[in-house]
């Protein structure tokens, strides 16, 4: 199934998903060189976004959040992609500088989307703007 939305960041990515209802700011949020989220009030808390195809709401928090994204990557640390409701500048700035592939926009809301589910795989097209699920 083909799931349109807009391009945020271009490239391509398949891997499993880590859903998140809430907002997450990078700032504080995921430790850079673990890929573990370490804030207690995140759904997500304890689990490592590396080479997942994260999906949460959207970004929150300080503009360092770009940089952090950036740091994962460097650190080999990243979601291999990662898909919005709505993207924020912080997000997509990060995403950018960092060649993680971002959708968000999509025809159908991935938060809440009976079709999407924790650890499926998901092929993310940031070049095109669409994913596609199994």
């Amino acid at each position: 199934m083909k799931i349109k939305g807009r391009s945020i960041s271009k490239g391509t990515a398949k891997g499993k998903v880590l859903l998140s209802k809430q907002k997450i700011s990078f700032l504080g949020a995921v430790d850079p060189l673990t890929g573990i989220i370490v804030d207690k009030s995140l759904d997500i808390y304890g689990k490592n976004i590396t080479n997942r195809i994260l999906i949460f709401p959207g970004g929150k928090g300080s503009t360092v959040g770009s940089y952090v994204i950036y740091q994962l990557k460097k650190h080999g640390k990243s979601p291999c992609a990662m898909i919005n409701r709505r993207s924020d500048t912080i997000v997509a700035v990060g995403a950018i500088i960092a060649e993680i592939p971002v959708v968000d926009s999509l025809e159908i809301d991935p938060i809440e989307a009976e079709q999407i589910k924790d650890d499926m795989e998901v092929l993310v097209n940031g070049t095109e703007g669409y994913i596609e699920l199994p």
